[in-house]
């Protein structure tokens, strides 16, 4: 007989005053069993957290990758888009004319509309290089689609007004030659001065956002006067974006009227199942989450199949299948959710380390809980496969 076995004998020897199987005694066993074998526990140990580990870092960058996507639209503070017929993605704009933005202010229940201009252009860095950036025009005093997160310093409405001023993200200051405000740059061969920094606006085409004035914006990428991608629509107090956004699709009918929700979705749809980084990151989302069932399953059942002989001298003790049922559950639970503590605290701290960086992973509460329901349920389904086994025991192969 195994010592494990007879540990098991001496427990329940020592608790006769208690039911011959009390439910209780159930997590003292399960608990024993884990830490009986510390090679196997680490082992487990080891597994969980790697799935974990592998979960949280491609679901978290899934996460970010879909934001990013998005980021513009998310936080531009409009009710509203008016955007040219067709757009697919809000970095994908189409030009729009700028009657747009009067046609808009004739409805009832527009209380502002903002022209917005988004174009791609090229900036030169001081050692000649050029790379591709993404400008966004608005004007100095709009009430959406200005840059946010601003670090100390020169206001929005300053920085802006500045007559060749822009603002970049910290984020890309190295990757676009910049260490200081107010140094010189060229954008499409068109002199421009840097006003501000703003602190966390990433994108996930490795363009950087440029935000300028609309004057400016139209002066850099070459665009006439009147030239505009974008409406931004703020509504007045009290009135229903359906009821306003029908109104303005009936006297705009060949262009789109968007909410930001929807607007976000298609742009985050465009890019997540149309295109191969979408494509790429899905995939391995999955993958990822089939890789951690498998690490999990095994190491799981490996760990109920070692116990075997110790499942045996309950069942040679009269014990009935509830009992053993619990005590495999909760050993999978206890392991489960031990192996999820130490990659789910790796996963943050890495997270953590990377918050600097141009794509960092995302991991907010309800992702991690929900790794952890994930971790969870494969440590039970992983055991109950097990359990057939544990139910065919012959009790005499104990005493063998």
């Amino acid at each position: 007989m195994s010592e494990q076995s007879i540990d098991i004998l001496r427990l329940h020897s020592q608790r006769r005053a208690l039911p011959q199987w009390h439910s209780g005694m159930t997590l003292l066993i399960a608990w024993r069993n884990l830490v009986h074998d510390r090679v196997r526990l680490l082992v487990t140990l080891i597994g969980i957290a790697f799935s974990t580990i592998l979960m949280g870092l491609e679901l978290g960058m899934l996460l970010n990758f879909m934001h990013t996507t998005s980021t513009i639209v998310d936080h531009a503070g409009a009710d509203l888009w008016v955007t040219a017929h067709g757009v697919r993605s809000v970095d994908l704009a189409t030009p729009l004319e700028e009657r747009r933005r009067f046609q808009t202010l004739s409805i009832d229940g527009v209380a502002a509309a903002e022209s917005h201009l988004l174009q791609f252009a090229f900036w030169k860095k001081p050692d000649g290089v050029r790379e591709t950036v993404i400008l966004i025009g608005v004007d100095p005093h709009a009430q959406m689609g200005l840059p946010w997160a601003m670090l100390p310093g020169r206001s929005i409405h300053d920085a802006l007004s500045i007559p060749d001023g822009v603002i970049i993200d910290r984020l890309y200051a190295q990757k676009l030659g910049i260490d200081h405000v107010d140094q010189l740059v060229e954008i499409n061969d068109h002199r421009a001065r840097i006003t501000g920094f703003t602190d966390g606006i990433r994108t996930f085409t490795q363009s950087p956002y440029v935000f300028t004035s609309l004057r400016n914006a139209r002066l850099f990428a070459g665009k006439a006067d009147k030239d505009i991608t974008y409406v931004l629509v703020r509504l007045a107090p009290g009135q229903s974006p359906d009821v306003v956004g029908a109104s303005l699709a009936a006297r705009m009918p060949d262009a789109d009227v968007l909410t930001p929700t929807r607007f976000s979705n298609k742009s985050r749809s465009y890019w997540l199942f149309t295109t191969g980084a979408g494509t790429t990151l899905i995939s391995s989302s999955i993958l990822a989450l089939m890789v951690g069932v498998v690490i999990v399953a095994q190491t799981l059942y490996a760990s109920t199949m070692d116990r075997l002989p110790e499942y045996a001298t309950i069942r040679a003790m009269g014990g009935p299948r509830s009992y053993l049922y619990k005590i495999v559950i909760k050993q999978a639970v206890i392991g489960g959710l031990s192996g999820y503590s130490v990659g789910i605290t790796i996963v943050v701290l890495l997270a953590y380390l990377a918050r600097n960086s141009s794509s960092s992973p995302q991991v907010p509460w309800w992702l991690a809980g929900g790794i952890a329901g994930i971790t969870v349920l494969m440590c039970i389904v992983a055991s109950l496969v097990s359990l057939s086994k544990v139910m065919s025991i012959d009790p005499v192969k104990v005493f063998r």
